[in-house]
């Protein structure tokens, strides 16, 4: 029961919920969720920490980047929440604004700027 109500409460926030829609299209970095969420840096890392310690969302380290994507491993509650989120979001106008915009942002142009 305890997972449960951590995972719910991970996803209780629009957020995070923002970031786990966009992660389901394509790995993100945090340069490039804070330029989509137009979100403090900050935020946007807290934010990816609190997925992560649910299980929801995983990353790799490519140079001097941190890539985030969600966790192809995880299992039970998690897993069926991320089929849900996607299934219940996809056709939300505001996801598909943020999906439509993520050509927009390219990890490289964004963090050397």
């Amino acid at each position: 029961m305890k997972e449960f109500v951590r995972l719910m409460k991970a996803l209780s926030d629009p957020n995070r919920v923002k970031i786990i829609t966009m992660l389901g299209v394509r790995e993100l970095c945090v340069c490039e969720l804070t330029a989509l969420l137009e979100v403090a840096q900050p935020t946007v890392s807290k934010h990816l920490r609190i997925l992560e310690d649910v299980g929801l969302v995983s990353f790799r380290k490519e140079g001097n980047w941190i890539i985030y994507r969600l966790n192809d491993a995880c299992e039970g509650h998690a897993r069926t929440m991320l089929d849900l989120v996607d299934q219940w979001l996809d056709k939300v106008p505001e996801v598909q604004g943020l999906r439509q915009r993520l050509p927009e942002v390219d990890h490289l142009r964004k963090c050397l700027s």
